[in-house]
């Protein structure tokens, strides 16, 4: 493992994971390949893009030539496949754009990696392909599959591809599922950024619901160091469930963050619930502590660095609730908090 191709590394997950990377390993080299959707922001790679072992290239998973250009330029061993489209709000507004680029997608980077025999592909995937867990289980690596959104479905459909690889194709794979990441660099239209910005400037916070869905919120740190453990200790065809154990309903993530920036509660304001929204998500995690790793936060102490990191970041925030993200703002909650 010499030259590691980050899929999606400009976005939120991703590019947390090639700052730890690429400290902890400066004899790899990294060639981040990103689209450069909405949510794929080179702000966010700022600190590590004059690094010498930096190559960025903006490109789709989905354009196999793009793909198998890059391969071949830069003699790449390893591929670590972040690029997915990631919002379960918006795959119910548009489910398309999931479908395309977790399914098609995917496949077009295990044909790649089968044609150019690689020596690792590692899919990044979610919690929420196991669907809604009931009380007290939790899902383990061998659980069906049971998603309820097209995001889920998507994602799923990846996993099962990437499976089918190895089992018929004899590819290097592995594949790790991620609860709820927070932390450093995550588009603002997912909770934590969103409700921290939002009472920033005095707007409501839109609690879905009864707001007592419950999540296991990850430090997005201790994710990456995770797939770290996984890419150098894992088992080759295996997958790793990645969480921290503990769950936290959201109306306590909600006043976690009301208490760190010290605003008033009278900006919650409880709204229509989303269409299939799976109330619980838990991971047995036994499997990866076993490989040595285990969580450096808990949740409640991810959730207070998180709202930390974007109160003290406005640089960051401030350009990318622009004009896009005011027309989705509008569409997903317009109707939702005028009633």
């Amino acid at each position: 493992m010499k030259n590691l191709m980050i899929t999606g590394g400009a976005g939120f997950i991703g590019a947390n994971f090639v700052h730890l990377m690429m400290a902890k390993y400066p004899d790899y080299n990294f060639i981040i390949y990103d689209k450069l959707t909405y949510a794929g922001n080179l702000d966010n790679l700022k600190d590590v893009m004059d690094l010498p072992n930096f190559v960025f290239v903006q490109g789709d998973i989905c354009d196999a030539d793009q793909v198998a250009e890059t391969i071949e330029e830069h003699q790449i061993d390893t591929i670590v496949n972040f690029a997915a489209e990631t919002h379960v709000d918006r795959s119910i507004l548009d489910p398309d754009a999931f479908v395309r680029t977790s399914v098609n997608g995917t496949w077009v980077l295990l044909e790649a990696a089968k044609k150019y025999q690689l020596e690792r592909y590692h899919q990044i995937s979610t919690d929420e392909v196991y669907g809604d867990i009931p009380e007290p289980k939790s899902s383990v690596e061998g659980d069906a599959l049971e998603p309820r959104s097209p995001y889920a479905a998507s994602k799923a459909s990846a996993d099962l591809m990437v499976q089918a690889y190895h089992t018929t194709f004899g590819l290097p794979t592995t594949i790790s599922r991620g609860s709820n990441n927070i932390g450093p660099y995550q588009y603002p239209e997912k909770v934590i950024p969103l409700f921290t910005t939002n009472a920033m400037d005095g707007k409501p916070l839109p609690v879905y619901g009864d707001g007592k869905q419950k999540r296991e919120y990850q430090f997005v740190g201790d994710h990456c160091e995770a797939i770290d453990f996984v890419l150098h200790k894992g088992n080759i065809g295996e997958i790793y469930n990645i969480g921290t154990g503990v769950e936290v309903e959201n109306m306590r993530m909600v006043e976690i963050l009301i208490e760190t920036l010290g605003v008033s509660k009278d900006l919650i304001q409880h709204v229509t619930d989303r269409a299939g929204h799976d109330r619980r998500y838990s991971l047995n995690i036994s499997k990866i502590k076993s490989l040595g790793w285990k969580p450096r936060h808990d949740p409640e102490d991810a959730i207070r660095q998180t709202v930390e990191w974007y109160r003290d970041n406005e640089w960051w925030w401030r350009k990318v609730r622009n004009d896009e993200f005011d027309a989705y703002y509008e569409r997903q909650y317009g109707e939702r908090l005028k009633n």
